[in-house]
């Protein structure tokens, strides 16, 4: 029953990563730095706060009392994230939600997934199964399995990609992307998932933090809601400086007061956006709980978050006008993505 909850909640918040995006198309006349820090004011400071204040009983006073190193951590891991969550936003601008996430999220799956019980294997770091454990096991198997599985689905959806470049013109894919480019789009995707990764290690770092919140009477299914906090404020100085550096060097300021601009709306629509990006590690979080902070639930979130992106892409016509060669090719990685899934939930249910 924990692999199907886990199952459950990783996919819930791969739907809320894969379409916290939507919303920012509907904000007009402010420049994407602006809109982007609005919505992060909501995703890395307000909603973080209220959810660990409603499920974590006195959360500051667990952070106030951390080991330093322990909060030092987690935050620059924060920081590190943060870097790749802010060129994750530009994957998005200069390739498309098909694209920009199928890239960037191959890396950070990968990344995310494998290197904290190689950390802890080399390291001899409690906290989960190092990477001999996972071998050793029917189901850590079918685990790395599904894992490579979901690789594969990965590149097939790129793949699919690289053949929309090459077979439309520019003026065909700007219909639906706006500001595409595959230059600086590949750049800013390839640095976001490497980076994008530290985030599942900065929940490495503050678990002192959540077996307290535990020891405090919290439900175990929201313990990492304490550690979001401290990650996200990582995670919002690292967007905060380079939004302020755009608006200086665009002389986009005058957006937060621009009467031209459909303001409450626009705030209404970053704080949605901002919201549903939370709700990614809220439910990531509950998660993890129940399958552990491994392998498989980055790969899972990782999944989820690719398959869903893929689809709302076919929904929005970033496909519009390719070869049918190329549409088999990028539905046949959501498929393999989707059977991706399937295997890493199987290989828990037997661990």
């Amino acid at each position: 029953m924990g692999a199907i909850l886990g199952l459950l909640f990783h996919s819930l918040g791969g739907f809320a990563s894969g379409s916290f995006y939507i919303p920012y198309r509907k904000i007009q006349v402010w420049s994407w730095e602006t809109a982007w820090i609005i919505g992060g004011v909501f995703s890395w400071i307000l909603v973080p706060y209220i959810a660990a204040a409603i499920t974590v009983p006195g959360f500051m006073d667990i952070i106030s009392h951390a080991e330093g190193t322990t909060i030092f951590w987690t935050y620059t891991f924060g920081v590190l994230w943060g870097i790749g969550g802010l060129t994750f936003g530009l994957a998005m601008r200069y390739l498309g939600m098909s694209l920009g996430m199928s890239i960037a999220l191959s890396l950070c799956s990968i990344v995310g997934s494998l290197l904290p019980p190689i950390f802890r294997e080399i390291t001899g770091i409690a906290g989960g199964d190092t990477i001999s454990q996972i071998f050793a096991t029917d189901g850590g198997k079918i685990v790395i399995l599904g894992i490579f599985v979901c690789i594969l689905g990965i590149i097939l959806c790129g793949r699919a990609g690289m053949m929309k470049e090459n077979e439309l013109s520019h003026e065909q894919k700007a219909e639906s992307i706006k500001e595409f480019n595959i230059g600086k789009g590949i750049i800013v995707a390839v640095i976001s998932g490497l980076l994008s990764a530290c985030f599942n290690f900065g929940i490495e770092a503050g678990k002192e933090m959540a077996h307290t919140a535990v020891a405090n009477g919290a439900d175990p299914l929201f313990q990492n809601n304490v550690i979001f906090v401290v990650i996200l404020w990582g995670g919002f100085t690292t967007n905060f400086i380079w939004c302020m550096y755009l608006n200086n060097s665009n002389k986009t300021f005058g957006d937060y007061t621009n009467s031209e601009s459909p303001w409450k709306k626009n705030i209404l629509f970053a704080a949605i956006a901002g919201t549903t990006w939370f709700l990614q590690f809220f439910f990531y979080g509950m998660g993890e709980s129940k399958l552990g902070n491994g392998a498989s639930s980055w790969i899972l979130h990782m999944a989820t978050i690719i398959l869903t992106s893929n689809l709302w892409g076919l929904y929005f016509k970033e496909w519009k006008g390719v070869s049918s060669k190329t549409m088999r090719t990028v539905i046949g990685g959501i498929l393999v993505i989707l059977l991706s899934v399937l295997i890493v939930g199987y290989g828990n249910s037997l661990k």
